[in-house]
C-alpha cells in the first residue's frame, strides 16, 4: 500500500479467523490506520491481494461484505448537523432495521438523554458512544476499531471490551488498533506489532 511514492504497508500478511481478537500496536505513522482501512475495505491495496469474507476486495464485490463489517475509525463518522437519533435511525433504514433500535441503542451506551442533541455539539466521548451504539445496533461479524479507548471515561472503556466480546461470542472476529496495550490486552487473544509498514 503506498500513497504516491511513499509505502505505507510493506509485505503485509494477516490471517484473522472466527473468534479472534487482534490487537496492532505501533508508533505514529507506522501504517496502523491504513491497514484497518485496507480491512474494512475503504481502501484499496496498490500490489498484491486482500481478501475479507473471501472476497477480493480490489473487485466490486466489496460493496457485498459492507453490512458485516463495523468499523470505528479515529474520528466518529456521523454527520454533524443530524441528531444522534437522526444519524443511527439513518443506518437503520439503509440495513432495514427497526429504526427502534436506533433509540434502544443510544439507550445502551448511556445516550439516551442526548439522542437529540446535533453531533456537532456533543463531546468527542459522546461521538465515539454513539458510533459504539451503531455497532451495538449492526452487530457486524467483523469489527474493527481504531484507537477505541480515545477521549473515554470508565465506564465507556467498559463498553469497548464489551462490544468486542459480544462480537467474538457471536462467532466473529476483532481488530484492534491502538497505543493502550494494557487496555487492548484485556480482550485480545493475540498481537502484532506494525513498524515502518512491516508487521511482526
Amino acid at each position: 500500500m503506498r500513497v504516491g511514492a511513499t509505502h505505507i504497508l510493506r509485505d503485509v500478511s494477516l490471517t484473522i479467523n472466527d473468534g479472534d481478537a487482534i490487537g496492532i500496536f505501533g508508533g505514529n505513522g507506522a501504517g496502523k490506520t491504513t491497514l484497518l482501512r485496507l480491512i474494512a475495505t475503504l481502501i484499496l491495496p496498490a500490489a498484491g491481494t486482500a481478501n475479507v469474507f473471501g472476497v477480493d476486495i480490489a473487485t466490486d464485490d466489496r460493496y457485498n461484505i459492507r453490512t458485516k463489517i463495523g468499523y470505528v475509525g479515529h474520528t466518529p463518522g456521523l454527520y454533524p448537523e443530524m441528531t444522534l437519533s437522526e444519524n443511527l435511525g439513518f443506518v437503520a433504514h439503509a440495513m432495514g432495521t427497526d429504526p427502534a433500535e436506533a433509540d434502544r441503542s443510544l439507550t445502551a451506551v448511556g445516550l439516551a438523554g442526548a439522542a437529540d442533541r446535533r453531533a456537532e455539539v456533543c463531546s468527542h466521548g459522546m461521538q465515539r458512544r454513539a458510533e459504539f451504539a451503531r455497532v451495538l445496533m449492526t452487530k457486524p461479524d467483523l469489527l474493527l476499531l481504531d484507537e477505541p479507548h480515545s477521549a473515554l471515561d470508565a465506564d465507556a472503556v467498559e463498553l469497548v471490551d464489551a462490544l468486542v466480546m459480544r462480537t467474538l461470542d457471536a462467532g466473529g472476529a476483532a481488530v484492534l488498533v491502538s497505543h493502550d496495550k494494557e487496555r487492548v490486552l484485556r480482550v485480545a487473544t493475540e498481537f502484532v506489532e506494525i513498524s515502518g509498514g512491516t508487521l511482526s
